[in-house]
């Protein structure tokens, strides 16, 4: 089947693009397709996600997509849906003694862009953590107004207002062939041959291997393992209104989700793309994390599992045109920022495709779309 653009996986980077590149009336709205080669749309990374919004985590220019994205999840459009993206948590991270020049550097770096940020003292971030060690934590930056995300209602909002706009999501459709003719892109899958002028890489983990079949370069991409943890919080106490508590250095992380606990050791394990499984030599790191910088007691687990966080060298996704291949666009290598930064990412890589400027709520940040191209990860003499 013949379309105006391909894009190649259905997970948060490809829905969210997907739903942009349609989000328009009349004429010139073009045929998109959605090919993932799963039969369910975010299986390895969107839907193992731990997703909170925060305007500190992360390189200055995925701030900036996620503060551009703010809007979007407070304030999504109509029937998007029908309640609401974002609810108050807020985030600590936390700092030991030998950590204080960490968490002031983290201060100094994204007060100005964060909206509200504070330093704060081991006795005030106990009042908001109560579990905290006081022989532990020394100090903390504190976001109040940091959210939690609802990741399926976004996942599933920017795929049911894709098909709304007439896009043809197609399931089981894993990539078995991609060649380039003199007009367009055939694309050989698991569910039939689809063409397009213009194709997409939003395929996560296997963002490499699907430009390798189009015959363009590899840039790279690292899938890395992260595990994930359940456990009961301590009776009586009033767990959910806790902020979520990250190491400065992101040695671990604890979150109160739905009358539990989750946490993680922040690892960060080189894998194969796969469905990846959680390790037990990873669940006990982070039980002893956890278990060292609090007065929790992980006595038994109610779940477990691992998901896929997938890098770039320098930590930035590649948006935008390959360098050899101008009509194979990019949009991977997210990392555990991809859910926070959909709205503003989609908004970025649509304007590549559709050849538009890019968003004025970017630009207003100073955001430069030339930081995220994928020609910068490609060495100057292997470019054709």
């Amino acid at each position: 089947m013949k379309y105006d653009i391909l894009v190649i996986g259905a997970g948060i980077a490809g829905a969210s693009l997907a739903y942009e590149l349609v989000a328009r009336n009349g004429s010139s709205r073009p045929r998109v397709a959605l090919l993932e080669a799963e039969d369910t749309p975010g299986y390895h990374s969107t839907g193992r996600s731990v997703a909170l919004y925060s305007e500190c985590y992360g390189h200055r220019v995925v701030r900036m997509l996620s503060k551009a994205s703010r809007s979007f999840f407070a304030s999504p459009p109509a029937g998007f849906a029908d309640h609401p993206l974002m609810t108050p948590r807020g985030v600590l991270f936390l700092a030991r003694k030998d950590q204080k020049a960490v968490a002031e550097r983290l201060y100094e770096e994204t007060r100005a862009l964060a909206r509200r940020l504070e330093l704060v003292d081991a006795p005030r971030a106990r009042e908001l953590n109560p579990v905290l060690d006081p022989e532990y934590v020394h100090c903390c930056v504190y976001e109040p107004d940091a959210m939690d995300l609802d990741v399926n209602a976004v996942h599933q909002g920017y795929l049911r207002g894709a098909k709304a706009g007439g896009v043809a999501l197609i399931t089981g459709a894993r990539v078995q062939a991609l060649d380039r003719t003199a007009t367009e892109w055939r694309v050989e899958t698991s569910a039939g041959t689809f063409s397009a002028e213009r194709v997409v890489d939003a395929a996560g983990a296997w963002a490499d291997e699907v430009a390798e079949h189009a015959g363009t370069r590899a840039l790279g991409l690292v899938a890395l393992r992260r595990t994930v943890i359940a456990f009961d919080p301590p009776a009586g106490s009033a767990s959910d209104a806790w902020p979520m508590t990250i190491d400065s250095e992101e040695q671990f992380y604890i979150k109160p989700e739905a009358g539990r606990l989750l946490g993680s050791p922040a690892d960060e394990t080189p894998v194969p793309p796969s469905d990846v499984q959680p390790e037990e030599l990873d669940i006990a790191h982070a039980v002893d994390r956890i278990e060292r910088a609090t007065t929790l007691r992980v006595r038994a687990l109610t779940r477990k599992w691992a998901g896929l966080r997938n890098f770039f060298a320098d930590k930035l996704p590649a948006v935008g045109p390959d360098a050899s291949a101008a009509s194979f666009f990019w949009l991977a290598g997210q990392g555990g920022y991809g859910i926070m930064t959909a709205p503003a990412m989609a908004r970025v890589a649509a304007a590549h495709v559709l050849g538009e400027n890019m968003p004025d709520e970017l630009t207003d940040l100073g955001f430069e779309a030339s930081a995220l191209l994928p020609a910068r990860l490609v060495p100057d003499e292997k470019r054709a």
